[in-house]
């Protein structure tokens, strides 16, 4: 089957996945998953209730989110975790592939919840500003799970996941160090033994679109550090092409399934010469890049004293939409707290033009005066 062909059949697969139809059949509901608003996606949640809600409710069925590492990875190492402590606590498999730490380390670091994830952010979110007028109708960024079927929760980094609920889920580990398949389209063969590992347990978990297993449910696949010193051939030129061929691959593989992936790539790697970033950020979903404070000047800057790194959304998903979300504002920053990772809008909008409120406040500061009358100095 040629790459084009395979190419059509996985974006047809994911129209029906959003469609909520295969065969005729309407699918059941899956723990963990809710349908989108805009446009009746089945989504997943990152872990994050507000990076949920910046790029639209969640991660659609199929897709990829692409995290663009901050300068030493902590960050993004550990939104990795909290996508896959939000599976094991609804009871989603996972796929852990990683070469810079062994997937059992990793593992044993999963964060548990936290105990007041209900309460979620709602005082701070919902309490209203006692600043000038024009900031009170100003929208922020809803970082607190809601509605009845709770959808993204709080986990505490200062306690670990206890071991028997995970292992009560399928997690499956990769490290690479035994390489069972190789090929010749690749010049480094761990690229094609993952492959062929996230190809094995979606069809022996039965998470294909194809499947008809007697309870659906979701594979969660987290690839940590892909791109690292680990994965580079000798030449730089072979690294990007084995790079771009993965993710082709890889894209068509989870078009086909019930599976979601999250990735994250040291960017600062690659100088993006040759547009390699800009490839793989277009062949990725929804991609986000964390730019953090350690170790620059805006580490002592007070305009940032609340927060740890600004994040920039480049791409948000655009599954089964003309018209795919646009988050109310770009201008975002994070911050880590022990129970929670906080995405809030940095800046406040300036004030444009006259409005009500301001005529309002003119007539009252020139109050005995008429709006004709010439200033005198």
């Amino acid at each position: 089957m040629t790459v084009n062909k395979l190419y059509v059949q996985s974006e047809q697969s994911a129209l029906l996945m959003a469609s909520g139809f295969v065969k005729g059949k309407k699918l059941p509901l899956i723990p963990g998953t809710k349908p989108s608003t805009h446009n009746a996606q089945l989504l997943v949640s990152t872990g994050i209730p507000s990076l949920d809600h910046v790029i639209g409710g969640g991660l659609p069925i199929g897709s990829i989110l692409l995290i663009e590492e901050d300068t030493y990875g902590n960050y993004a190492n550990i939104m990795l975790k909290y996508f896959i402590a939000e599976g094991i606590l609804v009871s989603h498999n996972s796929f852990i592939a990683s070469r810079d730490t062994k997937p059992a380390q990793f593992l044993s670091e999963i964060p548990a919840v936290a105990n007041d994830s209900s309460t979620g952010n709602k005082t701070e979110t919902n309490e209203e500003m006692q600043i000038a007028w024009r900031y009170q109708n100003l929208k922020l960024v809803d970082s607190s799970p809601s509605g009845s079927q709770v959808f993204g929760h709080y986990f505490d980094l200062t306690k670990t996941m206890d071991k028997e609920k995970i292992d009560r889920t399928q997690v499956t580990e990769w490290d690479g160090e035994n390489i069972l398949c190789r090929t010749n389209a690749f010049e480094k063969q761990e690229f094609v033994d993952l492959l062929k590992s996230v190809e094995e347990t979606l069809s022996k978990g039965q998470f294909l679109v194809s499947d008809s297993p007697e309870k659906r449910n979701i594979l969660r696949i987290a690839l940590r550090s892909l791109g690292s010193r680990l994965w580079m051939c000798d030449k730089e030129e072979d690294t990007k092409n084995d790079l771009l061929r993965f993710f082709y691959c890889f894209r068509a593989l989870l078009r086909n399934s019930y599976a979601v992936a999250t990735i994250t790539f040291p960017v600062q790697f690659y100088h993006n010469e040759d547009a390699l970033v800009h490839r793989l950020e277009h062949l990725a979903d929804t991609v986000v890049g964390l730019e953090s404070f350690a170790g620059s000047d805006k580490e002592a800057n007070p305009v940032f004293k609340d927060y740890h790194g600004l994040m920039h959304i480049k791409k948000v998903s655009a599954f089964n939409t003309l018209a795919p979300h646009c988050p109310h504002s770009m201008d975002l920053a994070f911050k880590l707290r022990r129970k929670k990772f906080l995405i809030e809008v940095l800046h406040m909008p300036p004030e444009l033009g006259d409005t009500a409120q301001r005529e309002q406040d003119d007539v009252a500061c020139g109050s005995g005066s008429t709006r004709s009358s010439v200033l005198e100095f």
